[in-house]
């Protein structure tokens, strides 16, 4: 069973794997394991990501290999992304980082003390 029959399978329903079982040397791992975001994906979906990843992120090359418009190509882009989670790339700083920053002058003490009470 493929990755495209078991989504069919679910219907989009969340689900776990219980047993992995490694090909090469028959090595089996029980436990409950979540699937990748991007199995989790309906299958058109997938392909669309897969082919946006080949197009090295062109929306023009979207357009032409779907036959679709910008607006369109966005839309599915916006519809997909708000199906993953995605790690924070942008993490609030630490205590640390904060008080160092204020003595080097680039915050206020305001904005440090703003920062040092966001809850994490």
């Amino acid at each position: 069973m493929d990755w495209q029959e078991l989504t069919d399978l679910t219907r989009g329903q969340p689900f776990t794997v219980e047993r992995v079982r490694l090909s090469g040397n028959g090595v089996a791992i029980e436990g409950d394991f979540e699937p990748p975001q991007l199995a989790r994906l309906g299958i058109d979906d997938q392909v669309f990501v897969a082919a946006f990843v080949r197009a090295h992120g062109s929306i023009k090359e979207m357009e032409r290999i779907f036959g679709v418009s910008y607006p369109t190509v966005k839309a599915r882009l916006n519809r997909i992304a708000e199906q993953l989670d995605f790690v924070d790339t942008d993490p609030a700083p630490r205590g640390a980082d904060t008080v160092d920053r204020l003595r080097r002058g680039e915050i206020s003490a305001q904005e440090a003390l703003a920062e040092l009470e966001r809850p994490r």
